[in-house]
């Protein structure tokens, strides 16, 4: 009998999306640092019916005590519910609890690239969640670098693995978030390995690995249509979602469950609701909440507010820089207060059409979607466009004048100088540093043996040696410990001597009188 005894507890496929998750359709997607507990319970006061953890990585949530404490356990929330972890982030007591079956679902997403690692993790979440996904579509660069994501897609072998592994030991189903591969059959192939191998609900994201940045291009709903007959689990499909008629036709177009958006909530938190609100409206809102379920990260909060004033920001430059440079939850709030009465000042002057971006259907202080300009399309002769506009992206910058002019400067450096009108940006003039002997970087200026300190420290350490420049100090603490040593065999030797016992004293005349008492036996 395997560990899924409870079986009969434990729902699958389309009973679990429409007991467990309550048919969600409108699912608020997993972004790191973006989809923390604040931002999702304002996005179902607004609609979403369905949210995800941020990802969580697998392997320092099976380490780290204080990762686990911090992203999950310590983020719990009734309201909070239905949610997926996605090895997902944070939610409230510190304290394990096992969820209550009247609260709404919720879901935890994982990044892994080890079967056990991931199992031993999602059964650590298991009981704070409705749903453990496992990434398989993160296209960034620490993916890349960490083999997590998107990079694990040609490893049919590992994924099915780890899918069939935890599908087995836990007490909550397994659900996946992939891209597409451009081949729409091989596509169709990797999602059926994955519900073979045990997976209970997919989403799709319908662009490729190397769709991002500036050539995100356009999510191919034709992919996601095609997973959608391919499977017998529900799909939700990721992808090209900026109003609630977006939601609407991409579920009569691809026939799936549900839609996940990212991008389109984070400048519209109320998109599900159909509706486009003063951004005054969702930042204060959005701060109401923030302060009503701490602790949220500053950076966080700092970066929703940078997305909800996106278009009015590109405006009003002054507060941007403001907004910017703030520490405090209170000075946050109060950039965005100066943002809502300069908004609604010019709205009651009739500025809105004045102001308005060329490319904006809306006023800025309206919530509306951020389009990204598409990439070119391929030439008649077979060359791409796409890929001028990918070197003109990666171009290097032409080198700065040596006279460091405000004109030639990068906008970091200018910041610099802001701060520094005497700051120095000529390579000629800055000062020139004598090299390691051994390694080449910078050595120390006063260093005994003409070395950087990494060096210094390895030929210290060896010959048993001081540098007051790098503080370093082996030769005095080994002067010491050697001093502290025969100290304490001097004391020791000076104790046996007291201790001895004292000569023997001849007993007195009536002692030796005295009979010997016999022994009783």
């Amino acid at each position: 009998m395997s560990l899924m005894s409870g079986a009969m507890a434990k729902l699958q496929g389309f009973d679990f999306w429409r007991t467990t998750l309550k048919g969600a359709r409108f699912v608020v997607a997993p972004m790191v640092d973006q989809s923390e507990l604040a931002w999702r319970l304002l996005s179902r006061r607004h609609g979403a019916q369905l949210c995800y953890t941020p990802m969580l990585h697998a392997q320092v949530f099976v380490r780290d005590a204080n990762y686990r404490r911090e992203n999950l356990y310590s983020e719990v929330c009734e309201e909070d519910r239905p949610l997926i972890t996605q090895v997902g982030r944070r939610c409230r007591p510190a304290r394990r609890v096992r969820r209550p079956a009247c609260v709404t679902p919720f879901s935890l997403q994982f990044c892994a690239n080890d079967p056990e690692v991931f199992v031993q993790a999602a059964l650590l979440a298991q009981d704070y969640c409705d749903a453990v996904d496992l990434n398989l579509g993160c296209p960034q660069m620490i993916a890349k670098r960490g083999h997590y994501g998107v990079f694990l897609q040609d490893e049919w072998d590992l994924l099915e693995k780890m899918i069939r592994l935890a599908h087995e030991k836990l007490s909550v189903p397994v659900t996946c978030k992939i891209r597409v591969f451009e081949d729409v059959e091989r596509t169709v192939r990797y999602a059926q390995m994955l519900e073979k191998a045990g997976c209970q609900l997919l989403t799709v994201h319908g662009r490729t690995k190397d769709q991002k940045g500036a050539m995100t291009g356009v999510a191919s709903w034709e992919h996601i249509k095609a997973v959608r007959s391919g499977v017998n689990i529900p799909v939700f499909a990721n992808g090209n979602i900026q109003h609630l008629s977006d939601v609407e036709r991409c579920i009569q177009e691809t026939g799936v469950e549900g839609v996940m958006s990212a991008e389109g909530n984070l400048h519209n938190p109320a998109l599900f609701e159909g509706c486009s609100p003063p951004v005054w409206e969702m930042a204060d809102e959005y701060l109401e909440v923030v302060k009503q379920h701490p602790p949220c990260s500053l950076s966080y909060v700092r970066a929703h507010l940078f997305k909800l004033w996106h278009h009015t920001l590109q405006i009003h430059q002054d507060l941007r820089e403001e907004l910017a440079k703030v520490k405090t939850l209170e000075a946050l709030a109060d950039v965005s207060s100066q943002l809502r009465r300069r908004c609604q000042e010019e709205r009651a002057k009739g500025k809105g059409a004045e102001l308005r971006e060329s490319s904006l259907p809306l006023p800025h202080w309206i919530c509306q979607p951020y389009v990204r300009p598409q990439p070119k399309p391929p030439l008649s002769n077979g060359s791409c466009q796409g890929s001028e506009v990918k070197t003109a992206v990666c171009k290097k910058r032409a080198l700065e004048d040596l006279d460091g002019t405000a004109q030639s400067l990068s906008k970091n450096k200018q910041k610099k100088r802001s701060r520094n009108p005497k700051k120095n940006f000529s390579p000629e003039q800055k000062p020139k540093y004598l090299k390691c002997e051994q390694c080449g970087n910078p050595k120390g200026n006063k260093c005994v043996f003409n070395l950087c300190r990494g060096c210094c420290k390895k030929k210290a350490f060896k010959e048993v040696a001081d540098c007051p420049s790098h503080g370093l100090r082996f030769k005095t603490k080994a002067e010491k410990r050697k001093a502290e040593e025969s100290g304490r065999n001097e004391g020791k030797h000076t104790e046996k001597k007291t201790c001895s016992p004292p000569p023997t004293a001849e007993l007195s005349p009536k002692l030796q009188e005295q009979p010997e008492r016999p022994l009783l036996l």
